[in-house]
């Protein structure tokens, strides 16, 4: 794993490192082409760009006519951290809790935005949005974003609930013009707030934003279950409601349960055209970068 220098370092500089060891693989911008939408043609004009001219209908027509987009700018992205104290997990100083990965992964994303050109923005949230910056893509702008994550490396909170819905509804009403967002959750919310939640993603694509979501999971513990068979106190980091049990009386229940639940997010992912991008903590930042970049390199 790229990651051998403490988180707490310079999150910039890690995320330069973590941009660099994929970089050389990726022939064209990754992103090129997520804030432009087709809309017409128009005839070709002498200095038009030759990479607009539209081949096919050349050849059917033997005239030279250019396409037209609604939204000829450079992307616009913004990154929503979610930072409840679920995200803390696991609480171990040899292993990358999921906030910790998402600021990583947000932070060398950022690190892309920044080499394009492109205009970035930054919420993080919990209860509520904490943090919300606007649309701008000047490095001091960059800078401050990558700030802010790197305030959150080491950030520790008790009972702060996730409120994904109230956060993705501010996000939607502040990002005037189509973006992408790029969401990074253990999606740990209640059931019943599914619902919710998915009316804010509506509300994101209602206004013609894409969005993404970068589902975050420990496999090992949160999948798999996988516990030594002794006893153990389980405690809810987002309520700090308490149990004790021993592992194997739930662990086939709870795996049940589980994928039950995942299924019903991956199912209302497909339902709203949301991409969901399943992510093992046991994976290194850079790896899962790399395949899902490589990925949307393809469908362009």
């Amino acid at each position: 794993m790229l990651l051998q220098q403490p988180l707490t370092d310079n999150l910039e500089l890690l995320a330069k490192q973590v941009v660099e060891g994929f970089i050389i693989g990726l022939h064209k911008s990754p992103f090129h082409g997520f804030s432009v939408e087709f809309a017409e043609h128009r005839l070709y004009n002498p200095g038009d760009p030759l990479r607009h001219i539209d081949w096919r209908v050349y050849g059917r027509t033997d005239k030279l006519f250019v396409k037209r987009f609604e939204e000829e700018t450079n992307l616009r992205c913004c990154l929503v951290v979610d930072t409840s104290s679920s995200m803390q997990y696991p609480k171990d100083e040899k292993k990358i809790s999921k906030l910790q990965f998402s600021c990583v992964a947000a932070a060398s994303m950022l690190q892309l935005l920044k080499r394009q050109l492109d205009a970035a923005a930054l919420a993080l949230f919990d209860e509520q949005i904490n943090y919300i910056s606007d649309c701008r893509s000047a490095s001091s702008h960059y800078r401050m974003l990558t700030n802010e994550l790197q305030k959150k490396i080491s950030y520790t909170s008790e009972n702060k609930h996730t409120n994904a819905a109230a956060a993705l509804h501010q996000v939607a009403e502040q990002m005037h013009k189509r973006s992408l967002i790029v969401i990074f959750s253990d999606m740990m919310d209640d059931a019943e707030n599914i619902e919710d939640l998915f009316a804010a993603i509506q509300h994101l694509k209602y206004n013609k934003h894409e969005v993404i979501l970068f589902h975050i999971i420990d496999g090992v513990q949160e999948l798999a279950f996988e516990f030594e068979n002794r006893p153990y106190e389980f405690v809810d980091m987002e309520t700090g409601d308490r149990v004790k049990l021993q592992p194997q009386q739930i662990k086939d229940q709870y795996i049940a349960e589980m994928q039950s639940y995942l299924h019903m997010i991956e199912d209302k992912c497909h339902q709203y055209q949301v991409e969901r991008v399943a992510v093992d903590l046991s994976e290194p930042v850079e790896q899962v970068l790399y395949s899902f970049l490589l990925k949307r390199n393809k469908l362009l």
